[in-house]
């Protein structure tokens, strides 16, 4: 477990990388665009759904309750639409760690094919909605702790997350063995539950999956790198 913070500071020195930095643009712009997308969306179908039954409480009501419910759900979904969008960048992000820290591994990776990018991200954000729904009635039961509900959902995020932010360097070496990745359950949840945490900061939640991704690249290749199953 001790291979963590040393991952994530690995992580954190290359974030000056021009590659790194490209991917934390493209990322960013693209979970933003899907949420302004998502907003206007939703005044379009609130604003016809309010003169359909002469609803005009205030002035402006419409665009005040799209903002309010957009904003609810950023901050509900961020992560699950934020780890989607980065599937479509994750190897970008893996090569670069390959490049600079394991050269010798870069040679041997498999890029891996749009189609199944997609797929990995569609499966991803299936798996993230549906544990996260799962964990609802045990955050209800735990709500009269006031702090019981956020330490379920960070649990339950920390699991998906170290799950996926470990996968996508795996994915390139496995070689069809999904799930033998080398990286223990312990380090997984302890990345985790970090990068869940990062996220919820405001600012730095943008740049935390690239960040995690980077760091649970060097959890990865570290192992193969030493286990000689490159």
């Amino acid at each position: 477990m001790s291979a963590v913070l040393p991952a994530l500071l690995k992580a954190l020195g290359q974030l000056g990388d021009r590659r790194i930095l490209a991917v934390v643009a493209k990322s960013v712009v693209l979970t933003l665009a899907v949420f302004v997308v998502a907003g206007a969306g939703l005044f379009l179908l609130l604003e016809e759904a309010r003169q359909w039954i002469g609803w005009a409480p205030i002035h402006g009501a419409t665009v005040i309750l799209t903002a309010l419910v957009t904003l609810l759900a950023a901050w509900l979904l961020f992560r699950v639409v934020a780890m989607a969008v980065l599937q479509f960048f994750a190897d970008e992000v893996v090569a670069a760690v390959e490049v600079r820290h394991y050269p010798a591994l870069a040679a041997s990776a498999q890029r891996l094919p749009l189609r199944r990018e997609i797929a990995i991200a569609l499966r991803g954000l299936v798996r993230a909605l549906g544990y996260n729904l799962l964990a609802v009635p045990v955050a209800a039961v735990t709500a009269f702790t006031g702090i019981g509900p956020a330490l379920v959902f960070l649990a339950v995020n920390a699991v998906l997350l170290g799950r996926e932010l470990t996968d996508m360097a795996w994915l390139r070496h496995c070689r069809g063995t999904e799930q033998a990745t080398p990286v223990g359950a312990g380090e997984r949840f302890l990345m985790g539950a970090a990068i869940a945490g990062l996220m919820l900061v405001p600012v730095i939640g943008l740049i935390a999956p690239v960040l995690g991704a980077a760091a649970g690249s060097h959890l990865v290749l570290r192992r193969i790198e030493a286990e000689g199953q490159a």
